[in-house]
């Protein structure tokens, strides 16, 4: 099976190896008809601690690495 592949902002890089990214998705209201953002956060596994806040990074699944990280930023 295929892994997903997110793209988002990095909010925060001061957890060891550790970023958190805000991926954010537009859909359509079903009753409103009107576009809606909404955004969740993710925990992503950085080896070498080499995102910033503020990047745009994409990120993978990967296996469970601790109890929040399931998530690893792709390389390049």
């Amino acid at each position: 099976m295929p892994r997903r592949i997110l793209q988002g902002t990095v909010v925060s890089d001061k957890g060891d190896k550790t970023i958190v990214v805000r991926v954010e998705r537009t859909y359509l209201h079903p009753l409103l008809k009107k576009t809606v953002r909404r955004s969740k956060k993710y925990h992503a596994h950085d080896e070498g601690n080499a995102v910033k806040a503020g990047e745009k990074v994409s990120i993978q699944e990967c296996p469970p690495r601790s109890k929040l990280k399931r998530w690893e930023v792709v390389a390049g």
